[in-house]
């Protein structure tokens, strides 16, 4: 199955909260990986918080964009808002 994006919305800390086609949500955190290649231009929160729903996947308006299946790869699932305190 093609894991598509249907919304993001940035949380603190890096992490973007990520909803699926197929229903399911996660948290994707990018922290691991801002010391990388174009990754670096993320590390302005302002531009991280500018995160959007491009096609299916997400980007930044900088030029970064991911794989919507290694978004769906790297995400902790959650089933409900109470998962985010974790």
């Amino acid at each position: 199955m093609h894991h598509a994006i249907t919304s993001v919305e940035p949380m603190s800390d890096y992490k973007v909260l990520v909803s699926f086609n197929n229903g399911e949500r996660g948290v994707l955190d990018m922290k691991p990986y801002l010391e990388f290649g174009v990754f670096r231009r993320l590390k302005d929160v302002e531009v991280f918080q500018r995160v959007r729903v491009a096609f299916d996947t997400i980007e930044w308006e900088v030029g970064v964009d991911l794989d919507p299946e290694f978004v769906y790869a790297k995400s902790l699932r959650i089933e409900s808002a109470t998962d985010l305190q974790r």
